[in-house]
């Protein structure tokens, strides 16, 4: 129907519906059906493939949790890798840290950047940053094929389906662990505990073969299917806690959702995850 956008999430037929003023962007991509809508609750919303990937109202926990958590632990983040991520918002979140001297982005999918574009200025205001260089292609083969060194490496993906499905697996986690500087971090969309329990356990174990440390953390925000979402810190030797930059955050200015009390509690995990995620964990 023309004022609902439904979609349709994970096996157990959890339904989420959104209701939509106007249709604004849609394209089938070499990869992808990506649309773009505006809400009457969440401002202008991005799927891809029926599934919700950003919406105006709380994009920004999400993005503010994926960036700041890794490079306010980082001692001194000056090249940035972000893998997806299209819409942009990781990007302008990473680009708020002066130390950044370049931010590379490389989406596999032109249509979401854009769609992006043209209708959510909010994310994809990033693009006009001359410390950003955006590549679009394949994010598994850039990892494979590249020479260049980071310093944090942020994986910005859908669920582990369709294009994404690489980015889940130990071959490329193995070239983001030798594409990483000496005291290099990952951090990776982890999925949500609630519905990908088996997922998630397979990815943090991955992360595992490869890092010292290996840490997921969570946030709650309104779009995605169960509320509670992960994404998972590794590093070569870097604890998220212990390194953490104090009052470093205090320079970035205002957030929406991120503060140095939520950076300590996201690493607190719930009782089942740490049963599903038992002997997986790496702490240095």
């Amino acid at each position: 129907m023309d004022n609902q956008y439904i979609e349709e999430a994970y096996k157990e037929g959890f339904t989420v519906r959104f209701a939509v003023k106007k249709r604004l962007f849609s394209e089938q991509s070499e990869f992808q059906k990506v649309e773009i809508v505006e809400s009457t609750h969440h401002g202008k919303m991005l799927f891809n493939d029926g599934a919700a990937m950003v919406s105006e109202r709380d994009e920004a926990i999400y993005h503010e949790m994926i960036a700041h958590v890794p490079l306010l632990v980082h001692p001194n983040p000056q090249k940035v890798l972000v893998i997806g991520g299209g819409d942009g918002g990781t990007a302008r979140e990473v680009l708020r840290h002066d130390s950044v001297k370049e931010c590379v982005m490389v989406e596999i999918d032109s249509s979401v950047v854009e769609g992006s574009r043209e209708f959510i200025p909010k994310t994809s205001c990033v693009f006009t940053n001359p410390r950003l260089r955006l590549t679009i292609g394949d994010g598994v083969a850039f990892m494979a094929e590249t020479k260049e060194k980071f310093d944090v490496i942020l994986v910005d993906s859908t669920d582990p389906v369709g294009p994404a499905q690489p980015l889940f697996g130990p071959e490329f986690y193995g070239n983001v662990f030798r594409c990483l500087n000496d005291n290099g971090i990952v951090v990776a969309q982890g999925e949500t505990p609630f519905y990908e329990p088996e997922a998630q356990r397979s990815l943090v174990g991955i992360m595992g073969k490869f890092f010292a440390v290996v840490r997921p953390y969570n946030f709650t925000n309104m779009t995605y299917p169960g509320g509670l979402w992960s994404f998972i810190f590794a590093s070569k030797g870097l604890d998220p806690i212990r390194d953490v930059r104090v009052g470093a955050e205090q320079k970035l200015g205002d957030f929406f959702y991120y503060n140095p009390d939520i950076h300590r509690a996201s690493f607190s995990l719930p009782t089942f995850m740490r049963k599903n995620l038992s002997g997986l964990l790496r702490d240095k």
